[in-house]
């Protein structure tokens, strides 16, 4: 979903993304990443962004060689579904807000159920528009 708002001068775009859980097919997470990216390449790189979602990945604590896009302050471990995310990020020169803000571990947790506590639910926005983000949780 997307909504378009024009805020004091700025054209901002709003975007809520869910991406396919775990357990489903390659195909249908292909698709996904393919109509997100159609979506955000859309957009012009004058105006704002905001990519909020569940996106099933896990983009571990440590930044590694996404560092251009992780502030360094995830949760967990990273796997395909993280790295699927970060690499997204990169193309669009994205930052994940949530991995910029240190937080104790219960505030970044977003699923947590009797076997699991995970972090999957992030906020993403252009680079440049980093400073207008003060918290993220």
């Amino acid at each position: 979903m997307t909504i378009k708002l024009v805020v004091g001068g700025f054209i901002l775009h709003i975007i809520s993304a869910y991406a396919p859980q775990a357990g489903l097919g390659e195909e249908e997470k292909r698709r996904f990443w393919e109509d997100l990216d159609e979506m955000v390449g859309d957009i012009p790189s004058t105006e704002k962004l905001f990519i909020g979602g569940d996106f099933n990945g896990h983009i571990r604590s440590i930044s590694g060689r996404y560092d251009v896009v992780h502030g360094g302050c995830g949760f967990g471990d990273r796997n395909g579904g993280g790295v699927v995310l970060l690499d997204f990020a990169n193309a669009f020169r994205l930052v994940v807000a949530n991995s910029s803000f240190p937080k104790k571990e219960e505030h970044l947790i977003t699923f947590c159920s009797s076997v699991a506590k995970m972090q999957i639910d992030f906020l993403l926005l252009r680079k440049g528009d980093k400073g207008l983000c003060k918290g993220c949780e």
